[in-house]
């Protein structure tokens, strides 16, 4: 979906519930003073950082018109509609985010390069980047494969299945199929990017980041062939 819409995006925040991603997360941002989200959504995790009291400037970052929508129910923090360039901010966050998989959005190597810079500029001397992006060894998408569930969204039940319409070296294209609701058999297509970490690597020291540390899980397990996540936490190389 583009998430344009605001319909769209609620129904989005109804298929991805709090987890243990969120939490992971949740614990930086509460160790950090100004915090920078890139690709926020609804701005889930920076509103529950605020509700819980965290005190510094918060800046949620999405190109998404609906996802901002529903974002913009908390003015206490700042809402920007658009993307992560080199340059857009300039050493004024101690901690940069992107979660979600948002961060397999970026297909080619140029947006890719130009988010990691952007982030990389965006942070203080001192300051960190933390992302993830889902490890293409463990296959993620041939579990979603034709797997159908059910959401529940303001009291109708709404199926969301996927179907892998192709698998290209790092790219998967698939389209999610929405039904029940508002929604009739909507069809939206997708291509994520699977990047291995030997890629990661090579993409961030371009960037003028360094690696602190790979994880391969929510629970900070290390990072193995067959993890499920590539979870990145870097700092400035200079």
């Amino acid at each position: 979906m583009s998430y344009a819409d605001v319909e769209d995006a609620r129904l989005y925040d109804a298929q991805n519930p709090w987890g243990p991603g969120d939490e992971f997360y949740l614990s930086l941002v509460r160790a950090a003073g100004d915090v920078l989200d890139v690709g926020c959504g609804t701005g889930t995790l920076l509103k529950r950082a605020r509700r819980d009291g965290h005190r510094g400037r918060l800046v949620g970052l999405d190109p998404g018109a609906g996802m901002l929508a529903v974002a913009r129910a908390d003015p206490s923090i700042e809402w920007v509609d658009g993307l992560l360039r080199p340059g857009t901010y300039d050493a004024e966050f101690d901690l940069v985010t992107m979660t979600g998989h948002a961060f397999q959005e970026l297909r080619t190597d140029e947006e890719v390069l130009a988010t990691l810079r952007g982030m990389r500029d965006a942070i203080r001397p001192d300051g960190r980047v933390a992302f993830e992006t889902r490890n293409p060894g463990a296959r993620a998408w041939e579990s979603w494969d034709g797997r159908p569930f059910e959401v529940p969204y303001q009291g109708e039940t709404v199926t969301v299945r996927y179907e892998v319409r192709k698998v290209e070296g790092e790219f998967v294209t698939f389209a999610e199929i929405t039904d029940g609701g508002r929604w009739h058999d909507q069809v939206d297509l997708g291509t994520l990017r699977f990047l291995p970490r030997i890629e990661l690597d090579r993409f961030l020291g371009e960037a003028g980041l360094q690696v602190e540390t790979y994880y391969g899980d929510w629970d900070r397990g290390p990072l193995t062939e067959d993890s499920p996540e590539i979870i990145c936490l870097a700092r400035s190389a200079v």
